[in-house]
């Protein structure tokens, strides 16, 4: 894939998945405005496996979807 895309584009192409972006750029407050989207899966896992892989110099995980509620995030 590796084609450069904006957040919006990424999020309306890969409804409610897990994506690899490479390069991201980033605006003042450090939110994705683009990236090259390397991989993309429903299966988190798949996208960290392929994150490990490849081993990009910078890049970004994200999910499209909504998280359930009472969902907790670690940094």
């Amino acid at each position: 894939m590796e084609k450069v895309l904006s957040f919006a584009r990424i999020q309306a192409r890969f409804r409610s998945e897990w994506v690899l972006v490479i390069d991201p750029v980033t605006d003042a407050d450090l939110e994705i405005v683009r990236g090259r989207v390397a991989f993309h899966s429903k299966d988190r896992d798949d996208v960290y496996r392929r994150a490990a892989a490849l081993r990009p110099k910078s890049f970004a995980l994200l999910f499209t979807g909504k998280l359930p509620k009472d969902t907790a995030i670690v940094l």
